[in-house]
């Protein structure tokens, strides 16, 4: 899929907190959701930049925060 001049992108987000863009125009592939941010691709790649500061997945920081 290309990057093309003009596509909005929404910020989609899955079960496991990974955050990555999406045509705003298609559903979201099974297994994750938009929430509810969209812009040009570099706007998103900013604001998921902000606000996923912890990558790895949720499930591996709840086992990590458990021990």
């Amino acid at each position: 899929m290309s990057a093309a001049t003009g596509t909005t992108w929404a910020v989609v987000v899955n079960d496991e907190e990974q955050h990555s863009v999406w045509p705003a125009d298609s559903a979201p592939p099974a297994g994750w959701r938009t929430l509810g941010f969209t812009g040009s691709r570099d706007a998103c790649l900013t604001r998921i930049a902000a606000e996923w500061t912890d990558l790895r997945p949720a499930g591996l920081r709840r086992r990590m925060g458990a021990a």
